[in-house]
């Protein structure tokens, strides 16, 4: 069930939704939102990971936790790429998901959750780093 919108909630909302492609721990998050208390970042991070709006993500060498906002129409479906060097996450063309998901279900009889599935790897730019 979604929350009423405060002028916190929307501000984090709006952060979220302009850096979709990001990561973002809580830290980050309060430090980049200065009219936005700490403790209404966590409290809305929480609620917003409830609803589904948010997705935890496993930073390479990151104590704390990092969140992405999925919760944009754009990412409703898509199978994500993760780049382990810039961080940065990118929706995978939606024939290719669905090519690569196709060859895993006829070779293992295994459905896939798009939704919930993220793939590491290394982005076009950062290999010609």
């Amino acid at each position: 069930m979604s929350q009423y919108m405060t002028r916190q909630r929307k501000a984090l909302l709006d952060y979220l939704s302009a850096h979709a492609d990001e990561t973002f721990c809580a830290r980050e998050i309060a430090a980049a939102l200065a009219d936005v208390s700490a403790s209404a970042v966590y409290r809305n991070l929480a609620a917003l990971e409830a609803e589904g709006k948010l997705r935890r993500v496993e930073r390479s060498g990151a104590r704390e936790t990092a969140y992405q906002y999925v919760g944009a129409d754009a990412c409703k479906g898509c199978l994500h790429l993760k780049c382990k060097k810039c961080n940065r996450t990118f929706h995978m063309d939606a024939a290719g998901a669905e090519a690569l998901l196709g060859v895993v279900e006829r070779a293992e009889g295994f459905a896939v959750d798009k939704a919930d599935t993220v793939l590491y790897g290394v982005c076009e730019l950062c290999q010609d780093d």
